[in-house]
């Protein structure tokens, strides 16, 4: 650890961003803090920057959805750790966060001490949630399978999906990302082979359960 850690805060909220600098700066001697309110600024931070050392990513701020922000950072930035502070403090969403490559999962009610201890346990290359979640069983098929399709999306498509969620047509995301439409329906293509489903449809429906922690491997849903 020591001065030389960079650790990136992303939360919108500006009160909540504070008390966790305090407690990363009181976890952390030296270290370096920036601040994001939104993911396009989380990922202006870390193009510039993509040496840092621990992201800590609130699970709902503009730009993420559930577990968007999430499958986006780790695709496109998958040698950044990446710890979970939420609101949220169902255990399977905990587990799910962890099984979709974060490092650790702090609820926002934690108290600063066990915060700052967290963060410690996470920049020594450990893994941290709640002593209440269960870590040690492995992932359970529909989840496996899940991580496995996401897995196989480029960071560019894992970020259309995110827009095709978002109910954006091919030409406003093709404006968004600053590419052709022709690539944009290239990229829809590819998704919908690697989701298993069959039409434009069923990928906003299954990228909004995937968001949601609810689409079991396998399922079409229906459209």
């Amino acid at each position: 650890m020591g001065a030389a850690s960079r650790i990136i805060i992303a939360d919108d909220h500006p009160l909540i961003r504070g008390a966790l600098r305090q407690a990363v700066e009181g976890a952390v001697e030296g270290c370096e803090v920036a601040e994001c309110g939104d993911l396009d600024a989380l990922s202006r931070e870390l193009d510039g920057n993509a040496d840092a050392d621990l992201v800590l990513l609130d699970l709902a701020m503009p730009g993420v959805r559930g577990f968007s922000g999430l499958l986006y950072l780790r695709a496109q930035h998958p040698g950044v750790p990446v710890m979970v502070v939420s609101a949220n403090e169902d255990r399977g969403v905990m587990r799910r966060c962890i099984d979709f490559g974060a490092c650790g999962f702090i609820p926002k009610t934690t108290g600063i001490d066990a915060m700052r201890a967290a963060i410690r346990s996470v920049l020594e290359g450990q893994t941290w949630t709640p002593a209440d979640v269960d870590l040690s069983a492995p992932a359970d098929k529909d989840t496996a399978d899940l991580v496995r399709r996401l897995s196989s999306l480029t960071p560019q498509q894992v970020r259309v999906l995110m827009m095709l969620s978002e109910g954006l047509l091919n030409k406003q995301i093709a404006w968004e990302l600053s590419v052709s439409e022709a690539t944009i329906k290239a990229h829809v293509s590819a998704i919908l082979q690697k989701l298993g489903v069959e039409s434009r449809t069923q990928a906003v429906i299954a990228a909004a359960k995937i968001e949601a922690g609810q689409w079991k491997g396998g399922e079409i849903p229906p459209g």
